[in-house]
């Protein structure tokens, strides 16, 4: 009796989870991840793949070509110009550079411009100063040189892709505006993309963007990492370390503002990082030094946990300042700051649950992937903070790339593994334009 219960208690399980897995394959698909199916199954966009491998080796030499220009900060010009002949060349309409640099160029949709318009951009500068050596040296399928990888590898998948677009007659419902913007990098503080949002005759158009911005694609970038910068000069009236011995001195009101920061308690979530990142002043070693000044860097995701490491540093700089007084003597002058904001990078997410990003998760799925959500500071952090759907993606490297922003920079271009990357990075573009 026992074992004919269990058998008959077995075979109902074993029906319940076979009726379970009929039931679920039954439910029908959600439209994201039919919408992934159609896109990376159709015939053109497998024909637009064969058309990269076909023309892999274009994509390698403007590669070299355009990393061989050199684009430092705020000196973008020749690297532009180069960018917008090359846009003119694969047929975009409207290629222009806006007043701050930005090289834009228009792909147009079926629907004549009433779907959501989509930007994607890939930046034009680099982080290294002029006069330095950016000519490619190459070593089998890995080329090495100063901003071969950040981000002139974005740059070259973009005229990839639309060359490939083009040559397999991609249609996508909207217009897609790609752009090689410009001040991403560090000093740049992203005017690029300041501009774009907040003066260009484009900033109430855009509804959603892209940036072409990582080396790992299983990344998405969809948080901003926000940044306030300082640079806080203290000033006094100096004098001779013996005769003088007792004035007020600004290294010792930057001293003890350093010190007070360095004991700030910033809460772990959400995450909140400081630093005093160059220290400068004096003249020599038996002189009180007149000016001496430090430069802050200031992070969050949270706009609120910003703005409260923001106000507690600048507290704490009044404090050191009215403390050296009241110590020393102010016979000769007193101390004084000045304080100079040098950088303000917003922050925000796009939340996963957003169109936009359900569809990145599903055409990351049609690959075998899953998204990895991430926090980094791109060129997607002023469409973020402005509410607009936006993200970064790799640049069609996988991870192949390294040593980014020093001198021995590099990128691997292997055949096999970049045809199986740029297929991903033109699924997520092409997918995300055909999302409602």
């Amino acid at each position: 009796m026992r074992i004919h219960f269990l058998r008959v208690w077995l075979g109902g399980l074993l029906f319940a989870a076979g009726l379970a897995a009929l039931l679920r394959a039954a439910e029908p698909a959600a439209p994201e991840e039919t919408r992934a199916r159609q896109i990376v199954g159709s015939p053109a966009f497998k024909a637009a793949v064969a058309e990269f491998d076909r023309d892999y080796d274009r994509f390698v030499r403007e590669l070299i070509f355009l990393t061989e220009i050199p684009a430092p900060p705020f000196k973008e010009q020749l690297r532009g110009a180069a960018f917008a002949k090359l846009l003119r060349e694969v047929g975009l309409e409207d290629v222009s550079t806006d007043p701050e640099g930005n090289v834009l160029g228009l792909w147009r949709g079926r629907t004549g411009g009433t779907a959501p318009l989509l930007a994607v951009a890939a930046h034009l500068d680099t982080v290294f100063p002029e006069g330095t050596d950016v000519r490619v040296k190459r070593s089998g399928t890995r080329l090495s040189a100063p901003g071969v990888g950040d981000d002139t590898t974005g740059l070259a998948f973009l005229l990839a892709a639309i060359r490939a677009m083009k040559a397999a007659r991609v249609e996508t419902p909207g217009d897609i505006l790609f752009l090689g913007n410009v001040g991403e990098e560090g000093p740049g503080d992203l005017r690029g993309m300041r501009y774009l949002f907040g003066q260009s005759p484009w900033k109430d158009r855009i509804k959603r963007f892209i940036s072409v911005d990582g080396s790992n694609n299983d990344l998405i970038t969809n948080g901003g990492l926000g940044s306030k910068r300082y640079r806080v000069t203290f000033k006094g009236p100096g004098g001779h370390s013996w005769s003088a011995f007792g004035q007020v001195s600004p290294a010792f009101a930057m001293g003890n503002a350093m010190a007070k920061f360095g004991k700030v308690v910033v809460p772990k979530e959400p995450r909140v990082s400081y630093n005093i990142g160059v220290v400068s002043g004096g003249t020599s070693v038996n002189s009180i030094p007149f000016e001496v000044a430090m430069e802050v860097d200031m992070r969050s995701v949270s706009p609120v946990e910003l703005a409260k490491i923001e106000a507690e540093f600048l507290k704490i700089v009044a404090e050191a300042v009215t403390e050296e007084n009241a110590t020393r003597s102010t016979t000769f002058g007193k101390i004084t700051a000045d304080v100079k904001l040098i950088g303000d990078r917003p922050s925000g997410v796009t939340a996963p649950g957003t169109a936009e990003l359900r569809q990145v998760t599903a055409t990351m799925r049609a690959f075998d992937k899953v998204p990895v959500w991430n926090v980094g500071s791109t060129d997607a952090n002023i469409p973020i903070s402005l509410g607009i759907p936006a993200f970064a993606m790799a640049r069609g490297s996988a991870g192949r790339e390294g040593r980014s922003h020093s001198l021995d920079e590099w990128t691997d271009v292997e055949k096999t593994a970049a045809v199986k990357d740029f297929s991903l990075a033109l699924a997520l573009l092409l997918c995300v334009a055909e999302t409602p």
